[in-house]
């Protein structure tokens, strides 16, 4: 059973605060649009021309909407689960499946926010050369600073932290929407017929939109931010109602940017591009002052970004905390209903990423990927679960069993998730597991506890395939395999 939460100094936690349906769309918007649809026409441009990205958003934008189905229906079917995703994993698969959902979720968003930090660095570069790429010395110090300065702010409460949220996604979507308006007044059909089958570099078109899988996910990761804030809905259909909202509406940004680009510049171009990639083609569309108004949205967009990927991040840890999945100390929470431990948790993997990622020969491009790939099981999990509430009976579930068209759903969503871990590739998945088996000791600290036994002869067989994938991961790094 779940417990309430305690402030710092041991005493009884206020009401939990809670959020209309503008403001938990407004957090799905907020922490889709980030980092990623700023880099989206290099990552794009790298690996494939006009047709595989029509393809590859399309395959995505599917993919994924079934993922956002998924979510709305299960925030409805089981109202009594209040974690999202790592609370589906739980109760479709057991406590150890959950707890890898909860830590592989919460390690993702730790390593995605260093990718903001590594992007807001490399903008200001183009100016300041000591910040190069983001991977110097100086650019780690600098983001380390601004690290910190968010965790103090946010640990001064959720409500302020969420209304900070609003602000900036309105103030961040605004350049991305000038962006594609430019970019379709300079438009070059000639250039764009030119970019529509690749370049010589670009491969066969599956091997295009395999490409760009992980691109898409890494843009797309935030689709489930509503139904992680679920215990702060003012009411439950508004988390399904956010989850789909916020979805539709970053699709079709995230979509335009990629294509207006391929009529601006040759791919092979934009593809050498400087991340942000976007300043580099409005600079190419309009002049500098394009590079410039772009860079400046998009640190807003980022900071937003940051704060709301980090406020769910704590929140994973600290709900996980209350059923008893995670140490009890992270279960803390100050008189601002902000949990503090999962919070400062959160804030130093995020550093200690951040500082492994400089040694990178690029940065960006390996937190992106690996964000993705640890994401990928958790939302698995919770797509599987879909398939399993809709071909068995469980009292838990709200209206009984899932309709013939939830079941559909989910299993697309399961089937595409799994093509996602194929187009990772084996590389980010071993990483992953160096990862995940040493987390195990959350796990083993939580259960000792409660006075448990540590494993189930099935979760030793979990425990048995996460340790292989780790020792194989770390081989792989140290005979240089797999590189940073």
């Amino acid at each position: 059973m779940s417990q309430a939460a305690t402030t710092d100094d041991g005493g009884q936690a206020p009401p939990t605060a809670k959020l209309p349906l503008f403001t938990l769309t407004a957090m799905v918007v907020g922490s889709m649009v980030g980092a990623g649809v700023f880099s989206l026409p290099g990552r794009f441009a790298e690996e494939t021309g006009v047709a595989g990205a029509l393809i590859a958003w399309t395959v995505a934008g599917t993919g994924m909407l079934t993922l956002a189905f998924v979510f709305q229906s299960l925030a409805v079917r089981r109202p009594d689960l209040d974690a999202g995703v790592y609370a589906y994993a739980k109760a479709g698969f057991g406590e150890y499946l959950g707890f890898f959902s909860a830590f592989g979720y919460w390690a993702s968003t730790c390593v995605g926010n260093v990718t903001y930090w590594v992007l807001i660095m490399s903008t200001v570069g183009s100016v300041w050369p000591e910040l190069g790429d983001g991977d110097t010395a100086l650019a780690v110090v600098l983001s380390s600073a601004g690290l910190w300065a968010f965790f103090w702010m946010i640990r001064r409460g959720v409500r302020e932290a969420t209304a900070i949220n609003r602000i900036v996604t309105v103030a961040k979507l605004v350049p991305i929407v000038i962006f594609v308006l430019l970019a379709l007044i300079c438009f070059r059909p000639g250039v764009f017929a030119d970019n529509f089958g690749g370049a010589d570099y670009s491969g066969s078109l599956f091997s295009q939109v395999r490409g760009t899988m992980l691109a898409t996910v890494f843009v797309f990761l935030g689709v489930e931010g509503a139904s992680v804030y679920s215990r702060h809905a003012e009411r439950r259909s508004d988390v399904g109602r956010a989850t789909v909202l916020g979805f539709l509406s970053v699709f079709a940004v995230f979509a335009s940017v990629t294509i207006v680009s391929y009529g601006i510049m040759p791919m092979a171009e934009i593809a050498e591009l400087r991340q942000p990639s976007m300043a580099g083609v409005l600079e190419e569309a309009v002049g500098t002052w394009g590079r410039v108004f772009v860079s400046v949205g998009l640190i807003v967009s980022v900071l937003g970004a940051y704060l709301a990927w980090t406020l769910m991040a704590a929140e994973v840890l600290f709900v996980a905390a209350k059923d008893d999945d995670m140490p009890r100390f992270l279960r803390r929470a100050n008189a601002a209903d902000v949990p503090v431990p999962a919070l400062l948790m959160t804030s130093l993997l995020t550093q200690a990423v951040l500082i492994v990622t400089s040694f990178s020969d690029d940065a960006f491009d390996f937190a992106l990927n690996l964000t993705s790939a640890l994401s990928l099981i958790p939302y698995l999990l919770a797509a599987a679960f879909a398939v399993r509430i809709g071909v068995r009976d469980d009292p838990r579930t709200e209206g009984g069993r899932g309709s013939p068209r939830e079941l559909a759903v989910g299993v697309v969503a399961t089937l595409y998730t799994a093509f996602l871990l194929y187009a990772a590739g084996l590389k980010y998945l071993l990483v992953s597991f160096v990862l995940y088996a040493p987390a195990t000791a959350l796990f083993v600290m939580a259960r000792r506890e409660q006075g448990r036994r540590l494993f189930s002869p099935a979760e030793l067989v979990v425990l048995g395939v996460s340790v292989a994938g780790a020792v194989l991961g770390v081989v792989a790094l140290a005979v240089g395999w797999i590189s940073l």
